[in-house]
């Protein structure tokens, strides 16, 4: 026997949404107090990453494609990530 549809009042997008706004309070409350440092851009950083990688997967619709479009996304990231780190590391010395 089937069990009956129980209906979903809140989706997936929804709580995808709700971590991305809590990620940028967290990141716009780090960068109101002031800190900062090697460990606070690496925070913020891995914040901004996590929520692309979010935002690509949820909201562009990537996590249904094929993995040659995943990997063209995640290469940017991975890329356009690894740049700021290197610069970043460059200004310090």
């Amino acid at each position: 026997m089937d069990k009956p549809h129980k209906p979903h009042f809140i989706r997936a997008c929804t709580y995808i949404w709700l971590a991305l706004i809590i990620l940028t309070c967290i990141t716009y409350a780090i960068g109101e107090t002031g800190w900062s440092g090697t460990a606070v851009m690496l925070t913020v950083l891995g914040t901004a990453v996590i929520k692309v990688e979010m935002v690509a997967s949820y909201f562009m619709g990537l996590r249904r494609t094929r993995w040659l479009w995943r990997g063209i996304v995640l290469g940017w990231l991975i890329l356009v990530s690894g740049l700021i780190t290197i610069a970043y590391f460059k200004s310090l010395g």
